[in-house]
């Protein structure tokens, strides 16, 4: 079952073009369906993690175990890849205000070492520990020493001894097998879950990266994971028109190649954003590359850009429909949404605004989308759509998987690795360079 329309009318690429370009993916489709067969030995192993029922019971397992503790909530610790497509599918799902809503088990994410952002989850959770209530901590690096990811596991595990006795009951880490993180957790009886190593953590989302913290708070896990792997089928396919992946990608690499540099995604729906996010860091660092596989320097990329309608349509469109035509555009919209609110039919509303008395807001979601394809056809802005039936497990399993399918196939026609992130070291290195040099000043 197919949830995801996908349409390129308006990409004002010819179908010539697109076919000759997207030919060049054919040897790439052959070494995605052979990374099928090498489980996760290849660096496209990402795909099979849907199709990996070993582990997705592993994982179940540990979620009935942590909820048999009743915890009041859960903190994931984790930043980028580890916490992105968590946060992604939680909001999708279950929304944005998941936590205002009264939920049995709420999350909170701490992804920066912030010390505003730590003080309040930590003014969040300790009255609920004073009380005798339970928290879970997840901490997810695959490397095990992530900078902010560690400080701020050591603050809140430090927090949750005060209050537990038997505390170790209360973390999960989720890391490479056998990497610092991993024997650490070993060493100090927290529960392990494992991240397969060639699995890059903007690849991660089905894995138990995000599949443990997603259960526990009520995502229906299959259901995510079936989507992904319908969609997955669909991405391997050698017809290339019948491949969305594919077509896709091929769209982006011949804007690139004809100077739009930039990718906005503009996602139709408030509880989408961090898709968008989620997406930004999968083209960022996939794509972005100084050096090309052939080791020439390059300076390759293409810039993610993140919108949400109608939100920023009151701050970018001018940009959109008046800037320069260096953008390449996917619309994402919901054909159907979880509520639907009516505007009441009041006469004296409409001395304000006339067309909008007892409408759907939907319809006027559906009418501002429109109204934005509309003015980008005129302006000849190019533009490809997908639409989701809903915003369920299955719909946005599909969405994530053909995302990830796609930006593989974008870095081999771009000629570069999709898979490493060489530059991001040079940060990190030259921060604790800047730490090693400072000497420790004492709080107390």
């Amino acid at each position: 079952m197919n949830s995801i329309f996908f349409s390129y009318d308006n990409s004002l690429i010819s179908s010539e073009e697109l076919v000759h370009t997207a030919e060049k993916l054919l040897e790439e489709i052959k070494c995605m369906n052979n990374a099928v067969a090498l489980q996760y030995e290849d660096d496209r192993a990402s795909i099979n993690l849907p199709d990996d029922k070993q582990a997705l019971k592993k994982i179940k397992m540990l979620v009935e175990e942590k909820k048999e503790l009743k915890p009041s909530y859960l903190i994931v610790v984790g930043i980028g890849g580890s916490n992105l497509g968590t946060m992604a599918v939680q909001e999708a799902i279950l929304g944005k205000l998941y936590n205002q809503l009264n939920p049995n088990i709420k999350v909170l994410y701490a992804d920066t070492v912030d010390s505003d952002l730590i003080d309040d989850i930590i003014k969040i959770i300790e009255p609920i520990l004073k009380k005798g209530e339970n928290v879970i901590i997840n901490g997810v690096s695959k490397s095990g020493r992530t900078n902010e990811t560690i400080a701020n596991f050591e603050i809140l595990v430090e927090l949750l001894k005060k209050y537990k006795k038997e505390y170790e009951k209360y973390v999960v880490v989720t890391s490479d097998k056998n990497s610092k993180f991993w024997n650490f957790a070993l060493e100090n009886r927290f529960d392990v879950l494992e991240i397969p190593k060639k699995i890059g953590g903007r690849y991660s989302v089905f894995s138990s990266v995000s599949l443990f913290p997603l259960g526990l708070i009520g995502i229906k896990i299959d259901q995510l994971l079936e989507g992904a792997h319908n969609m997955k089928s669909k991405c391997l396919s050698d017809n290339l028109l019948e491949n969305p992946a594919a077509v896709s990608a091929t769209l982006i690499y011949l804007h690139r190649k004809k100077g739009k540099n930039i990718h906005d995604l503009f996602l139709f729906g408030n509880d989408l954003e961090s898709v968008g996010k989620w997406y930004r860091q999968l083209m960022g660092e996939s794509i972005g590359k100084e050096f090309n596989k052939g080791k020439k320097r390059v300076f390759e990329g293409i810039t993610p850009t993140v919108s949400i309608g109608s939100v920023d349509l009151h701050s970018m469109a001018q940009m959109y429909l008046g800037g320069p035509y260096d953008k390449f555009t996917t619309f994402i919209n919901v054909k159907q949404n979880n509520s639907d609110m009516i505007v009441p039919d009041i006469s004296e509303y409409s001395k304000l605004v006339e067309v909008i008395q007892g409408r759907r807001l939907k319809e006027l979601m559906d009418a501002i989308m429109e109204g934005m394809k509309t003015a980008f056809k005129k302006g000849k802005r190019p533009f490809t759509e997908i639409i989701l039936q809903d915003k369920s497990e299955y719909s946005i399993g599909q969405l994530l998987q053909f995302k990830m399918m796609e930006m593989m196939y974008l870095g081999f026609l771009l000629e570069v690795n999709p898979f490493d992130q060489p530059n991001v070291e040079d940060y990190k290195v030259e921060t604790r360079k800047i730490l090693e040099s400072k000497k420790i000043v004492s709080s107390s």
